[in-house]
Parts: C-alpha cells; structure tokens; sequence
C-alpha cells in the first residue's frame, strides 16, 4: 500500500471511528465540506475553465473564416435616376478565407496554450493542497485552543479552591497575609490568561468557519499520519518530482519557449487563400425614366490568395520578440525560485515535524514529573516544609507544560500534514474524500478543446458559500478535558492549622 492509500484508508478510519451518538465532525468531513464549499477553490476551477478556452481561441486562427457583409443605399439628394446614379441599391458580399502559411504562428500559440492548461490543471492541484493544509491548520487550531481554555478554567478553578484555603488558614492564624496576597495575585494572574486563551479559541473558531465554512462541533481527534520520509533528503526528493505548485512553474517556463516561437513568426510571411461572392441589386431603380431596359442585380464570385509580408513595422515586431525572450528568461527565474521555495518548506516542515514530536514526548514527561511534583509540594506543605508559593509555582509549571503538550501535539500533525503536501500528496484525489464525484478538469479541457460552436455551459459546478447567517462564536468548551491533562483539585484537610501550626 502506497502512502497516498495509507492517508485515504487512515482518513476513513477516523471518519468511522468518530461516529457516536453526539454530533462530531471528524476531520475527513471538514476536508469535504471545505472542497464543496471553498470560494477560494471554487474560484480556482472557474480560473482553470478560462484557462482552457485558452486553446480554441488559438487554433480559430488557423481555421477557416466566414464572414457575411450587406448594406442598402438610398439617394437623398437628386431627383434624376440615371445609369450612373440610381437612385436605391442593396449589396451582399461572403467572403471566406482560409490560411495556408502562418509561419508556424498558429502551431506555437496553440502548444503555448495547452502547456498553460497543464499549469492550470497542476496550478489547482496546489490550490487544492493548500486548502486542504489551511483545513487541517484551522481544525487543529480549534482542537489546542479548545484544550488550552479548558486547562485554564481548570487552573482557575484551582486557584480559586486555593485562595479560599489561604484564606481559611490565615483566619486560625496558620499562614500570613503574604500567602493569600500571592494567591491573589496568582488567581488574577489565570483569570487573565483565561480571557486571552478564551479570545484566542473564539478567533480559531472563527478562522475554522472561514476555511471550513461551517461553525466546529465537536471535533474528533484526527487520523494518524502515514510513515513519513526518514530524511529531509528524501521528504525533497519527493517534493521535487511531485510538488503541484513547482510543476506548475515549470510549465509556464515550457510555454515561454512557445510564445518566443510565435513572436519570431511574426517576422515571416502569411500566405491566405481567399473566396468571396458578391451581389448587388438596384430594386428596378436602374435607369428607371430612361427608357433603357438594363439588368437590375448581379451575381459573382471570386477566388484568390493574399500575402502578407511584414517588412516595416515601426519596431513592434522585434520589441514583441524581446518581450517573449525576457518572458521567458522571467519564467526561467520563477520556476527556479519556486524549486528553492519547495526545498525550503520541505525541509522547513520536516524539521518543526521531528522536533515537534521530541516535544511531545518532553511535554509528556514533564506533565507527568509535575504532577507527582504537585502532589509532593502539597504534601510537604500540609507538614510546613513548603510555602504557598510552592504551590502556586508547582501549579503554574504544571500549567504551563500542559499547554507546551498540547501545542506541540498540534505542531506537530500541522507541520506532519504540511510535509506531505509539499511533497503533492495532498490534494483531493488522493484523499480519497467522499460526498460526490470529484471536480475534474481534464474532462472539462475535452470538452472545448476542439469546440468551435456554442456559447453556453449545460455544465453545473460547484460554487461557494457565504458564512454570513453562520453565528458569532463563543468560548464554551464542546468537550471534556483531555483525561491524561485533567489535574484534580487538592481538597485534602491541611494537617496544620491554629495552634498545631509550625513556627516560622
């Protein structure tokens, strides 16, 4: 199984697991909703449709025109209908001209135009990764923040507990005013990182609609990544081979070389075989009071060839030339700068990736080592080896390792996801993403290439949606917390107060 089925086959399994009974979105369907629904990718497609007419409208200037002239002429002035002048006449011409030589004009814009669908059809596959990486960015923003508020409620609410026992104690005489004052002040400390965590999820909510294009419900935990490269060499061997958005570039930079072609055509002659019929009838005004008995209308055709040989044309010529040839040295540019682009990301995102995970599993120990440390310093302080303030830094360090934990989780799946779509495993075919047939514009480009009557699209396509009815989010928690971050509240009786206090 390659990783593109692994990443299909993991996405599934997520989607499955995350039924329940409550409402849950999982992260395959916000893939889906996204794809359904994203002006941005929407408005892509419809580039790409442009794109392809790009190529019919280049080989109409190799097939044969048609055109049709008629007219009717009266008199105005004069009262005298005479041979030479009379006084109405109606005239039809046709004329059809067919190009033989263009100088392989017609064949250079036609290729240049086809390249540049391919760089379309790649140019959307990028388009496509990048949603899909911004997706996967919003739904795990969401996933942190809705921990990190629930961590500091969490905290508040300890704090608060605490505050309320400082209180107590210092009451029967057991701690100073020193102790609540720091209680205090630590508990209006969390209150604070509370409000800034709380703006904070209700703005990723906000960012999730955005992206997503409907408010987050409960957000299930997304699927494990596949095996990801070993080496950041091998993360950019792929992603030079694969990435949607450098072959994009490199297709451009091959079309370039079509447009000098063309521009240099236009130096040599056009050779155009031209038919034409024309018709004239005087509607009997013809030596009308003359006596004279005259023929009225006229039918004739003729056949011949025009050549056009620019020999003079003020520079237009060799400026358009010069423009083709520093286009393309331009594109040459561009694509090399999108190659070190791809390179950078690539390894940019293995290495947040890799040091991500180490994090995590830091994050995990250090967790654990300040729960036990939490516990031992409330403890010591029940017998007066430790004071409050041991406490509230035991706290706070806890605190603070749970949202490094959480943050390095999200970390690291977002930049894990964003490996491989800079190496072009993530767009929407190798998703697998269900919900209706994929957009293919391929079989669209089949349909016009060759198209040369009709103007309309029986053709329905996907468009975005407005999130304007979608509600202002809140703050509220949409699950419990994480068991393995949840830290009890300390309601344990102190062993010292009043009198049994010790000296300090």
């Amino acid at each position: 199984m390659n990783r593109f089925s692994r990443l299909r086959a993991l996405l599934l399994v997520g989607a499955l697991s995350g039924m329940s009974p409550v409402t849950a979105d999982t992260l395959r369907e916000a893939f889906v909703k996204a794809y359904r629904t994203s002006p941005t990718l929407t408005a892509a497609q419809a580039a790409q449709r442009a794109a392809d007419e790009g190529v019919p409208i280049a080989r109409a200037a190799g097939l044969p025109s048609v055109g049709v002239n008629a007219g009717y002429v009266e008199n105005a002035f004069g009262t005298t209908n005479t041979l030479a002048s009379p006084q109405r006449q109606t005239t039809g011409q046709a004329t059809v001209t067919v190009p033989v030589y263009t100088g392989g004009l017609v064949r250079s814009t036609v290729r240049a135009a086809e390249t540049r669908v391919t760089e379309g059809q790649f140019g959307l596959r990028g388009t496509e990764s990048t949603l899909f990486t911004a997706v996967v960015a919003a739904y795990m923003d969401a996933i942190r923040d809705d921990a990190i508020v629930g961590l500091n409620q969490q905290n508040v609410h300890v704090l608060d507990v605490n505050l309320q026992a400082t209180r107590d104690r210092f009451q029967v005489g057991d701690l100073t005013r020193t102790d609540v004052a720091q209680s205090d002040a630590r508990l209006s400390l969390s209150r604070a990182q509370l409000q800034s965590a709380q703006a904070n999820l209700i703005s990723s909510r906000e960012n999730y609609i955005r992206v997503i294009g409907t408010p987050p419900g409960v957000l299930e935990q997304p699927p494990a990544l596949p095996h990801l490269p070993d080496t950041p060499d091998a993360a950019v061997e792929v992603a030079l081979k694969n990435n949607p958005t450098l072959l994009a570039y490199q297709k451009e930079r091959e079309a370039t070389n079509y447009d000098v072609a063309a521009a240099r055509a236009r130096r040599l002659p056009q050779l155009n075989a031209v038919l034409g019929g024309n018709y004239y009838n005087y509607l009997g005004s013809l030596g009308a009071g003359t006596g004279v008995r005259v023929g009225q209308d006229a039918l004739s055709g003729t056949v011949g060839a025009t050549v056009n040989l620019p020999i003079f044309s003020g520079g237009a010529i060799s400026a358009t030339i010069r423009r083709a040839q520093a286009q393309r040295n331009a594109a040459i540019e561009q694509a090399l700068d999108a190659e070190r682009s791809v390179i950078a990301t690539t390894r940019a995102a293995y290495a947040v990736w890799r040091s991500s995970e180490q994090v995590i599993q830091s994050s995990q120990q250090a967790v654990n080592a300040n729960k036990l440390s939490l516990e031992g310093v409330r403890a010591e302080n029940s017998v007066g080896s430790r004071t409050i303030l041991d406490i509230l830094n035991a706290e706070q360090e806890l605190l603070n390792s749970q949202v490094t934990l959480v943050t390095a989780q999200r970390d690291a799946y977002v930049a894990g996801f964003a490996l491989l779509a800079a190496m072009g495993q993530a767009q929407a075919n190798t998703l697998g993403l269900d919900g209706g047939a994929l957009y293919d514009p391929i079989a669209h480009y089949a349909t016009v290439r060759h198209r040369v009557f009709g103007v309309g699209d029986d053709a329905t396509y996907p468009v975005g949606t407005s999130t304007a009815a979608t509600p202002a989010q809140n703050a509220e928690l949409s699950r419990p917390l994480d068991p393995s971050l949840d830290t009890p509240v300390d309601t344990s009786q102190h062993l010292t107060t009043g009198e049994h206090a010790p000296s300090r």
